[in-house]
């Protein structure tokens, strides 16, 4: 039982950052470099809390989804390099400059623009170049006619390419096939900018499920992002044999236990009727905070390491749950939402989403204490 000194905490394991830390140079060996991604306030763990063992770790590069997750990550006193990995609006340039992001460049016009305000500021910008090879989204298409374009970009004044990647959108699948496709692509693009003359410092296609599946991928570094945190980015059967941890749990407390009797409805709407004579302990905990509503009448908590299941509607700050069956329990009793039986597989899982959405989703006001436990 944890004794808790608020309504409600996440826990982050930094001892489990650092094991999965471990587990990723074991597969992609000491010649390729891991960017540590970042992005969603690094997945909802607090960006600025782990910096610190990342940097312990020796990992050299991060990369983020926007500039201003990168100046995070400046003023937590990261020195090394980090790139923004979604676009960067027009109006934005001089962020970049002044807390010295990477950004990614996938037009022409883009680059154009960076380059002035790089040559008006009196500095060498740093860019990565973007090559859509199936992913749809942002990037240079994976084609002939995109070489001369990355290489005038690679002539513009005061602005450096440092590097070049693409994005797999299908690396999970376990045949590889269509991973193997993106990759043809994305090798064929680098083999004809270097014809043409065009100079690639850093190579970089392999996001997590890529780490975990296609080795052929990782080139001069990979983005390791879900499975830096111990999330999930593969198939379950998969990622048992694997050997990451899970880095978050959540917790909260018992606010109130209360009896009720047969036919008593619970919570918005009466969607739960009481059965039998009944014990309901309310958590101050709901959706505002981030715990979904999906949740409602079929998720659990965990009390006294007994599971009790949710009745009724999740609410913005409060929801109930049945703990008739699990003996003794009293206000100010610690409730896990999170922990390692309630893994954020098995919530993503309840609710039919993936690991990703359940700790972005936790509340940014909610307290991230770390631990080296």
């Amino acid at each position: 039982m944890r004794n808790l000194v608020r309504r409600t905490e996440v826990v982050i394991d930094l001892r489990a950052l650092e094991h999965n830390v471990e587990e990723i140079r074991s597969k992609i060996g000491k010649d390729t470099e891991i960017i540590a991604v970042l992005k969603g306030d690094a997945y909802g763990h607090g960006a600025a809390g782990v910096y610190p063992m990342l940097k312990k770790c020796g990992i050299t590069r991060y990369a983020v989804s926007v500039w201003k997750e990168g100046a995070v990550l400046r003023r937590s006193g990261c020195v090394e390099p980090i790139l923004i990995l979604g676009d960067t609006h027009d109006e934005e340039y001089e962020n970049l400059i002044k807390y010295d992001l990477t950004p990614t460049i996938f037009t022409v016009e883009a680059a154009q623009r960076l380059s002035e305000s790089a040559k008006r500021s009196n500095v060498v910008q740093p860019v990565h170049i973007k090559i859509d090879t199936g992913m749809s989204r942002i990037g240079f298409p994976a084609e002939k006619e995109s070489v001369q374009k990355i290489k005038a970009i690679s002539e513009l004044p005061n602005l450096e390419i440092t590097g070049v990647f693409t994005h797999f959108a299908r690396a999970d699948e376990p045949d590889g096939k269509a991973a193997a496709a993106q990759l043809e692509k994305y090798n064929r693009m680098i083999e004809w900018l270097q014809q043409a003359g065009v100079e690639v410092p850093l190579r970089h296609t392999a996001n997590s499920p890529a780490i975990l599946l296609r080795p052929e991928s990782y080139l001069d570094a990979v983005r390791a992002g879900d499975i830096l945190f111990g999330l999930c980015p593969v198939d379950e059967e998969l990622w048992e044999q694997e050997d990451f941890r899970q880095v978050l749990s959540w917790y909260t407390y018992v606010a109130m236990v209360k009896e009720v009797p047969v036919g008593t409805e619970v919570g918005y709407g009466g969607t739960f009727t009481a059965q039998r004579p009944t014990r309901i302990a309310t958590i101050p905990v709901g959706f505002a905070d981030g715990y979904s509503r999906r949740l409602s009448n079929k998720g659990y908590v965990m009390i006294n390491g007994k599971k009790a299941p949710i009745i009724g509607k999740v609410c913005m700050n409060q929801f109930m749950v049945d703990v008739t069956d699990i003996g003794k329990v009293s206000r100010g009793d610690t409730v896990s939402l999170i922990d390692q039986d309630i893994s954020i597989l098995k919530l993503a899982d309840c609710i039919d989403c993936n690991v990703d959405e359940v700790v972005c989703a936790i509340a940014e006001s909610i307290p991230r204490v770390y631990r080296q436990q």
